[in-house]
């Protein structure tokens, strides 16, 4: 509060999208600053306000000297002359000498695709500690890599009475880690400022209570910027309304980011676009009368319908081969799982 009261006395506006953000603009110029309890990341487009921004800081603060982004919250920040490279490598590589997984012979996805895993499958484990423990740890390692998300998600499901199927499946999980160590999301140069989502659902894909699994990834040009892997709340009784539960929620997600890319001063040439695999769910979107079989649908997720109208966003078809929202809904064959990872944005550490 003491930081943040000064922020606002020197001319920085807190972000309404962001509460960590404050962004401070003098003309043309405009600097950035992202607060993590004591961690601070502060750019900006103008290097002399930037100089005096932070030597203002330091008169006020007691702060270490100013240095290159290159880790952060556990992230590291590689530069090349392509952009910029953000992976959790040194977590991973901490996650799997502390499992004893670190020369773990590596596979190719991160969770079988059969068979699946259900509460009852394996015995009780007689100490879930561990097992708890490192799926804490596999949560935050989400941040950086989209194909884990649907593991992670499925896996945390079971953290309440995990077995030794369960388990299993945690050490495929980091024996994929181990061959991917380097992965993570490469922010390329001379990226376009276009917004559009793929949104998807497995509908009743939970063995054991039927409920769908929602999942969406955002995208700036051709930087991820946002990801989700989350179960539906209740059964649903068609796979209509669970994709199109799953594009209101996308659509949610998306103005949440045209919000902060406003305050940040980025305006999208284009409206936002939803790419969804269901052609029921998109009439249902576009369609100003209801349906009778969807009346029961909550209101709350009937906006997207006003969104669309408007103009303010599109939801357009996709064929289910070029759906890259599967990763985030179900385990996926090698062959599936290789199509959607090589496209949905994650990659290896480049050269410098």
């Amino acid at each position: 509060m003491e930081l943040k009261s000064y922020l606002l006395s020197v001319g920085f506006l807190n972000s309404i999208a962001d509460t960590f953000l404050f962004i401070l603009r003098r003309g043309a110029s405009c600097v950035y600053m992202l607060v993590y309890v004591d961690d601070i990341l502060i750019t900006g487009n103008d290097n002399r306000l930037l100089q005096q921004t932070l030597d203002a800081l330091a008169q006020r603060f007691s702060v270490k000297d100013p240095e290159n982004l290159h880790y952060f919250l556990g992230i590291e920040a590689r530069r090349t002359s392509k952009g910029l490279h953000l992976n959790q490598k040194k977590y991973i590589q901490d996650l799997l000498a502390r499992t004893d997984m670190l020369h773990a012979k590596p596979v190719t996805t991160p969770m079988a695709a059969s068979p699946k895993l259900s509460l009852h499958t394996g015995t009780r484990l007689s100490d879930p500690t561990e097992y708890r423990t490192v799926l804490g740890s596999l949560q935050y390692l989400a941040f950086t890599r989209p194909d884990l998300s649907y593991a992670v998600n499925r896996l945390s499901q079971y953290m309440h009475a995990p077995t030794t199927d369960h388990w299993l499946a945690v050490k495929r999980l980091l024996r994929y880690l181990a061959g991917t160590s380097t992965h993570g999301i490469f922010l390329q140069t001379g990226n376009s400022v276009t917004l559009h989502a793929y949104s998807d659902a497995d509908w009743g894909g939970d063995r054991d209570d039927y409920v769908s699994t929602n999942g969406y990834l955002v995208y700036l040009g051709s930087h991820p910027l946002s990801w989700s892997s989350k179960k539906q709340k209740g059964v649903v009784r068609s796979s209509t309304e669970a994709e199109y539960r799953s594009v209101a929620n996308t659509a949610s997600e998306v103005q949440w980011i045209c919000s902060l890319l406003g305050e940040l001063g980025i305006k999208l040439s284009l409206p936002p676009v939803i790419y969804c695999d269901n052609v029921g769910a998109i009439y249902l979107c576009a369609n100003l009368v209801f349906h009778s079989r969807m009346k029961h649908i909550a209101l709350d997720y009937h906006f997207i319908r006003n969104l669309v109208q408007s103009g303010a966003l599109r939801v357009v078809h996709v064929s289910t081969h070029d759906q890259l929202a599967d990763v985030l809904t179900k385990p996926l064959s090698r062959a599936a799982f290789y199509n959607c990872s090589s496209k949905i944005g994650v990659s290896r550490s480049p050269s410098s």
